[in-house]
């Protein structure tokens, strides 16, 4: 049996999904002292660079960036890290991003850093929401949404500059 793969997202859909929920985080924060986007290591982050770049060319609002690592198949056995001074984010909004939303437990995790501080507001933002949700984690930014079976993957790739891609398999 063989694997078939689909683009779901091609790179010009995946350009102006970002710079819409870049818009809409904007929109949804004006005020703000400050934003945080906190990304999930991997492609999760990747696709906060991408976010953040484009939040910057729009909002006069500062923003940071900030590396989550968590341990994806694992994650009460290890240490979940924010790669910038947590103390630092109080008061700012903290906008949670990853690529595809699946079960929401890597999220729903990667939520525990931001609990010890005193934060504006915590949001999350994703390009894709499989909409199999096992945890209570509903994104207030989404790109795209898209039902799939338990056994189908969904995978962002943004390792080419020119040619972002989210494919099924």
């Amino acid at each position: 049996m063989s694997l078939t793969t689909n683009v779901i997202l091609s790179h010009e859909q995946i350009v102006q999904k970002i710079r819409r929920i870049a818009f809409e985080v904007y929109e949804d924060n004006f005020g703000a002292k400050e934003i945080v986007f906190a990304g999930i290591k991997g492609s999760g982050f990747e696709f906060t660079e991408l976010l953040k770049n484009q939040f910057d060319k729009i909002a006069s609002i500062p923003s940071d960036i900030a590396m989550i690592t968590v341990d994806k198949t694992a994650p009460l056995q290890t240490f979940i890290e924010v790669d910038k001074d947590l103390k630092a984010m109080e008061g700012k909004v903290i906008v949670l991003v990853d690529d595809v939303l699946n079960t929401g437990r890597t999220l729903a995790y990667s939520i525990k850093p931001f609990l010890g501080i005193r934060i504006e507001k915590l949001q999350v933002a994703v390009l894709v929401d499989r909409g199999y949700h096992k945890f209570p984690i509903v994104p207030n930014f989404l790109g795209y949404e898209l039902s799939t079976t338990v056994k189908q993957n969904v995978e962002a790739d943004f390792s080419d500059p020119h040619k972002f891609v989210v494919t099924l398999n």
